[in-house]
């Protein structure tokens, strides 16, 4: 997928789920991430779920067990340990039958403690500053 269409599902996210688009304020998970590049667009690894998570708000994603899911970028919180992961979903009809059309295109952050790495594309060795965004409905 490219990075428009990624952009265009967080923003359709923000508009319809989010408290932040109706001026909520939400606290920023983390002040900075590792990513293998600038704009954190390319995957550093796959991982596989180890458990089922809910997603608490619409910044997140729901993962099931045995799910395989794309890391883009890990966040660093202020004890610099990597709490959350932001990926994709990998389609999976194998997992998911025929359900799985519901979950293209998903993109979000989860806790990086439920998941297992199965393969390093690239080292996450760049440090870059999160953001915070703002969006008006």
């Amino acid at each position: 997928m490219t990075r428009s269409v990624h952009l265009m599902i967080l923003l359709l996210c923000l508009r319809l789920m989010c408290p932040l688009a109706t001026g909520i304020f939400m606290e920023k998970l983390a002040s900075k991430k590792l990513c293998t590049d600038e704009d954190c667009v390319y995957t550093i690894s796959l991982a596989r779920a180890e458990e089922d998570y809910n997603a608490s708000d619409c910044r997140s994603i729901n993962i099931k067990k045995g799910q395989l899911i794309y890391v883009y970028s890990k966040l660093v919180n202020e004890k610099d340990s990597v709490e959350f992961w932001a990926a994709s979903i990998r389609i999976d009809s194998c997992v998911y039958g025929e359900q799985y059309e519901n979950h293209m295109g998903t993109v979000g952050y989860f806790p990086s403690s439920l998941v297992s790495e199965q393969h390093v594309y690239q080292e996450a060795s760049k440090t870059v500053p999160t953001r915070v965004r703002i969006y008006k409905s």
